[in-house]
């Protein structure tokens, strides 16, 4: 659209009117914001007849039939990523409340074996690396996973390509599909408990139990692994100094459970556990979009209290830069007056901030001091139901009265079920892509994936 506006020498304004009218498409210019004194957002509306008030989110419903890279670049020198990348499925149905992914990606839908075994030999003979790695937002939940795991393994097993699996739900962990990925290079385990304990699991709506993470590690030290990543978050809406104390308990119960196999069965290696706790970020499309962040005085407190109660033996404790996380919650939740911060801390010299030795806190801080702005302001300010939000203008499927109500429940420690269970009404259904009103599930049996609408 945009080359044959060009051809027919149309404006960049008039352009730009054109793309506005796709369906999914967003043209800043378009519209015009007005901000009340306090510095929340007044109103947000086009200017334009072109472009529509409210900006409608675009879905492919047949993603076997979507267009895939099949001949990505191979740098000469080693990249973090150093691999292929197969993306199995997309969307998820779990409704962890802190997950902007698991909403905005909604429904879930799945490519076929078929397909996946095509565009597995394709990027096999590309790129000739050795190691795939099978991604999604929950890859424990694709409904074949076993069978295609056990596929790509007698597939390029003489070629020594091993398959990875990226951080998994701990109550989804394949024992099959472990043993058969260990058959070429045993690659690392990473599990997501996201809090310490039970109650804070069920406020965010995680929907997994201390049980399934012992059951999973098990599982994992008997089919000869040796080193275990668990992933948490601090500073999550109502969390405690017991959520804290929980994230060490889960480490050495993980731990243990290394030692209470026989010992013929355990790794050579011995055991290593690392847990990484990163600082929460409320995003938008969030349940929680509406929280507050933990100040950097509060972070850097619970920082030090994790040190502590992580100084176990065989565990090893990551945290993430809390004055980083800061920025991050200012960005996410940010009107666009942040383009002009970022414009800002640009001309400061501000480069490649996700790099810690790049990283120029003080020189961020005077961007927003000379954008007359507080990071205050958008970071550790909870926001009431009735403010109007800087992206509230964007329909994702997923409705606010559903977001509000799951935060609601969230501060009652009540849980919502799995949507492959049955619906529980985000909205999405009424745009015709997600059918669980019309085919509920079958009673007793889990859905093996979410039906689409023709």
């Amino acid at each position: 659209m945009i080359r044959d506006g060009r051809e027919a020498g149309l404006s960049r304004k008039d352009i730009l009117r054109n793309l506005a009218k796709l369906e999914g498409v967003y043209v800043p210019s378009l519209y015009d914001v007005e901000y009340n004194e306090d510095g929340t957002l007044k109103s947000f509306a086009p200017n334009d007849p072109a472009a529509p008030k409210t900006v409608k989110k675009r879905v492919v419903k047949d993603l076997s039939s979507a267009v895939y890279p099949e001949n990505i670049p191979v740098p000469y020198t080693e990249i973090v990523h150093d691999r292929m990348v197969l993306e199995i499925m997309r969307g998820c149905t779990r409704g962890c409340r802190f997950c902007q992914a698991g909403m905005l990606y909604r429904p879930v839908r799945e490519r076929s074996m078929d397909r996946l075994l095509e565009l597995a030999d394709k990027l096999q003979q590309s790129t000739g690396y050795e190691e795939m790695s099978l991604s999604s937002l929950s890859s424990g939940d694709f409904t074949c996973l076993p069978q295609l795991i056990q596929a790509l393994m007698d597939r390029y097993k003489e070629k020594r390509v091993s398959v990875s699996l990226p951080s998994m739900r701990i109550d989804n962990i394949v024992k099959q599909s472990l043993e058969e990925t260990q058959q070429v290079k045993k690659s690392g385990l990473t599990l997501a408990p996201e809090a310490g304990t039970q109650r804070l699991r069920d406020v965010i709506n995680k929907g997994v139990t201390e049980e399934d993470l012992i059951r999973s590690v098990t599982d994992a030290f008997e089919c000869g692994w040796s080193s275990v990543k668990l992933y948490f978050m601090m500073g999550l809406p109502t969390e405690t100094d017991e959520d804290l104390q929980g994230i060490g308990h889960l480490a050495k119960k993980v731990v243990d459970a290394y030692y209470s196999l026989p010992k013929e069965k355990r790794s050579k290696n011995g055991v290593r556990v690392t847990a990484s706790a990163s600082v929460f970020v409320p995003k938008p499309f969030t349940p929680f979009q509406w929280a507050a962040q933990d100040t950097l005085e509060t972070v850097h407190e619970k920082q030090a209290k994790l040190r502590q109660y992580l100084k176990l033996k065989n565990v090893h404790f990551n945290w993430h830069e809390s004055e980083l996380s800061l920025l991050e919650a200012c960005i996410s939740r940010g009107d666009r007056r942040i383009c002009d911060v970022i414009y800002a801390a640009w001309k400061r010299g501000c480069r490649l901030d996700s790099w810690m030795e790049h990283f120029k806190y003080d020189q961020w801080l005077g961007a927003f001091a000379d954008c007359g702005l507080d990071v205050a302001f958008y970071a550790y300010r909870e926001r009431p139901y009735d403010e109007l939000l800087p992206w509230q203008f964007i329909d994702a499927g997923v409705t606010m009265a559903y977001l509000q109500k799951e935060n609601e429940k969230a501060k009652q420690v009540k849980t919502t079920p799995d949507c492959r269970h049955g619906c529980n009404g985000c909205g999405l259904h009424t745009w015709g892509v997600c059918d669980w009103v019309k085919n509920p599930p079958l009673k007793g049996k889990k859905q093996t994936s979410a039906p689409l609408a023709d």
